[in-house]
C-alpha cells in the first residue's frame, strides 16, 4: 500500500471499520494501518464471527480506539449508545470484509447485532469490500443485495479473482487491501473534481534503436502517479497514458500503456478533445535514435566508435496546447537543472499553457525517482511561487488546489 496512495492530509478524519467473520478478516489490520498513515483516526466495531479470526486486542494494539465487540456484552461498562457512535464521529463506515450475511442485512434493514446497528443510523459514506467463497458472491440473493447496495449510494470494493480458503476458485477474495484504502481515502476525499476529465501523462519513453537497445530517461512516473491519484481522489475521471513504469494506481483509474513518444503523443491527442483537463508530467525524449533494425547491433561493426543519428519527436506538449480549445484546462512539467523561473516562463507563453511547474531534477531531493520534488509554479495570469522540497502527494495535492485559480 505504500505507493501513490500514501496521502497525509486526512488528520482530523475518522473511518469506523466493521469487520465481519471471514478468513479475510486479519487483512483489515492492513487496512487499519493504512488510514493511520494517512492522519485518519479509526473506530472498529468486529462481530462476533470477526472475532474467531482476529481480536479486538489487535486493532487496539495498532491504534483504533474504540473497538466495539457484541452489543451487550459486558453491559455494565459498554457504551449504551454505541450502537449510534460512528454516526456521530465518523466521516466514512468501511466494512472489510464485507460477508454475504452482512450484505443481506444492510440489504433488508435488519439490526440485530452492534454491527448493522451501526450501520443502518449511519448517513455517510458507505464502503463495502466483500469476501466470501465464490458460489456465494455468485449466488442471485447476493448479486441482488449488492445491486440493492450500490443502487442506495453504496461504494463497493468487489472481490477479486483467485483461489478461495476452501480451494474453490473464481470471483470472491477480499480485494487487495491497497484499493480498499484508495476508496475510503476517496469516500473521505472533497469531491471538488467531480465530473471533470482528466488526462495525466507519467514516466519515460523508450525509444528502441536495435533489438535490445534503447533510448531512455530515470523518470519514475512517480509524480504523475500522485497526480493522478490525487485527481481520482477528489472525484475525477482520470486517464492515464503511462511510459514503460510499473506506478501502482487504483484501479479506478483508466490506464494507456505506451513504450514509445509516437505512441504517447498518438494517444494524448486522441484523447485530449474529449478532455477537461491535461497534465502532462512524462519525461518525453525529445530525440529518438534512427533505427538500426530489428536485429542485434554486433560490437565489432563499430570499429574505433559508433555514431547514431537521433531525429527529432514531435513536442506532445506544444501539440496539445495548439489544439486547446476554450475552457480546457493544460497543465505543463519542465525538468530542469537550473533558472527556473525563466524556463518555466518562457514553456508557458510557447506552449499556450494554463499552469506549468518547473522542477529540479539536479537534487537528490527533487526530481527522478525521488519521493520528494522542489517546484517552482507559474500561471497564465503571471502568479509565481517557489515551493521546497515536499512529497510528491502533498505537491500534487497543492497543484489540483491551484484550479479554481486559472
Amino acid at each position: 500500500m505504500e505507493h501513490p496512495l500514501l496521502f497525509s492530509g486526512f488528520l482530523g478524519s475518522r473511518v469506523h471499520i466493521g469487520v465481519t467473520g471471514s478468513v479475510a478478516a486479519y487483512k483489515a489490520l492492513d487496512i487499519l494501518r493504512g488510514l493511520l498513515r494517512a492522519g485518519c483516526s479509526v473506530s472498529a466495531t468486529l462481530t462476533r464471527a470477526a472475532e474467531r479470526f482476529v481480536t479486538p486486542l489487535s486493532f487496539q494494539a495498532l491504534g483504533a480506539d474504540p473497538v466495539y465487540g457484541e452489543m451487550f456484552a459486558g453491559a455494565e461498562t459498554v457504551d449504551p449508545f454505541g450502537h449510534l457512535a460512528p454516526s456521530h464521529a465518523a466521516k466514512v463506515l468501511l466494512i472489510a470484509p464485507a460477508t454475504a450475511d452482512i450484505l443481506a442485512k444492510l440489504a433488508c434493514g435488519l439490526a440485530d447485532d452492534m454491527l448493522s446497528c451501526q450501520a443502518l443510523a449511519f448517513r455517510g459514506p458507505l464502503v463495502l469490500a466483500p469476501a466470501m467463497n465464490p458460489a456465494m458472491w455468485a449466488a442471485p440473493a447476493t448479486r441482488e443485495n449488492w445491486a440493492k447496495l450500490l443502487g442506495r449510494g453504496a461504494l463497493g470494493v468487489e472481490p477479486g479473482q483467485g483461489l478461495a480458503a476452501c480451494g474453490d476458485e473464481g470471483q470472491g477474495k477480499l480485494a487487495d487491501p491497497a484499493e480498499i484504502l484508495a476508496a475510503s481515502l476517496r469516500a473521505l476525499s472533497p469531491a471538488d473534481m467531480a465530473g471533470k476529465r482528466v488526462l495525466v501523462s507519467l514516466g519515460p519513453t523508450r525509444e528502441a534503436w536495435d533489438a535490445v537497445r534503447f533510448w531512455t530517461n530515470a523518470s519514475s512516473g512517480l509524480m504523475g502517479a500522485a497526480l493522478a491519484t490525487a485527481a481520482w481522489l477528489r472525484g475525477a475521471e482520470v486517464t492515464v497514458v503511462a511510459g514503460p513504469v510499473n506506478q501502482p494506481l487504483p484501479l479506478g483509474i483508466r490506464r494507456l500503456d505506451v513504450n514509445t513518444a509516437l505512441e504517447m503523443h498518438a494517444a494524448c491527442m486522441d484523447l485530449w478533445p474529449d478532455m477537461d483537463l491535461a497534465c502532462m508530467t512524462a519525461a518525453v525524449a525529445d530525440f529518438r535514435p534512427e533505427p538500426y533494425g530489428d536485429q542485434k547491433f554486433k560490437k565489432d561493426k563499430a570499429g574505433d566508435g559508433l555514431t547514431v543519428r537521433f531525429l527529432p519527436n514531435p513536442d506532445i506538449l506544444r501539440d496539445l496546447g495548439a489544439n486547446k480549445r476554450e475552457g480546457q484546462i493544460l497543465v505543463g512539467f519542465a525538468a530542469e537543472t537550473s533558472d527556473l523561473g525563466p524556463q518555466a516562463a518562457k514553456k508557458l507563453k510557447a506552449k499556450n499553457l494554463d499552469l506549468i511547474v518547473a522542477n529540479r531534477v539536479d537534487r537528490a531531493d527533487s526530481g527522478f525517482a525521488s519521493p520528494t520534488n522542489a517546484v517552482c509554479v507559474l500561471d497564465r495570469r503571471g502568479r509565481l511561487e517557489q515551493w521546497p522540497a515536499l512529497p510528491k502527494t502533498e505537491v500534487a495535492w497543492r497543484i489540483w488546489d491551484l484550479l479554481p485559480q486559472l
